[in-house]
């Protein structure tokens, strides 16, 4: 019974370990993705020898910490109403979708250079699966093209919304413009050739 009671002890303390860590990780990678392991075993209150006994090499606490964000995000983009025209739709999921990459831009640094793209690409298959629906709607009620794969409208979208991370770091955009930025640009990279594209001001 007392083996059964520490073994649980055990486990239960490593749950905690590991929970610290891709804590940590995504705090000190969501400043600085080249954040050390020293650094980030500090701040989860752990030694380095605890750090390694859970994650073996850096790319691991990296896919811990991109996981966890991605988990998060798609909790947040349950809540968006996706539903209705899907041009608004679309606004809606552009100003939720693009503060989550906005929050975690750096740690996206740090899992590029540590993940494979394919990797990363599965991480994000929450997400693009939610867009993929959306555009498949917009497609079928003639709102959006169908000359481009859906896969190409979808890749569009977050590459746009990536680019504006990297336009703010470089000082060239605000993040209260955005939203309207990448709205803007999807929706003229959606509309199907010879229609008007939508107004943003009608949409955002």
């Amino acid at each position: 019974m007392g083996s059964k009671n520490s073994t649980a002890t055990k486990r239960a303390d490593a749950l905690r370990s590991i929970d610290a860590i891709v804590q940590a990780a995504a705090e000190c990678l969501g400043r600085n993705p080249e954040a050390s392991m020293s650094e980030i075993a500090r701040v989860a209150g752990v030694g380095r020898v605890t750090l390694y006994a859970h994650f073996t090499s850096r790319a691991e606490v990296v896919d811990a910490a991109m996981s966890r964000a991605i988990d998060r995000g798609n909790e947040a983009l349950d809540a968006v109403d996706l539903s209705g025209d899907p041009l608004l739709a679309l606004a809606r999921y552009v100003e939720a979708g693009w503060h989550l990459v906005d929050q975690a831009r750096a740690l996206l640094v740090a899992a590029q250079k540590e993940l494979s793209a394919g990797r990363i690409r599965e991480l994000h298959s929450g997400p693009a699966a939610r867009v993929e629906t959306l555009v498949a709607r917009g497609r079928a009620e003639g709102v959006f093209r169908t000359d481009l794969p859906i896969a190409w409208l979808v890749n569009v979208l977050h590459t746009v919304m990536h680019s504006a991370s990297e336009e703010i770091r470089a000082g060239r955009l605000t993040s209260d413009r955005a939203a309207h930025h990448i709205t803007a640009t999807v929706l003229a990279a959606f509309t199907p050739p010879g229609k008007p594209v939508p107004e943003t001001g009608g949409v955002a």
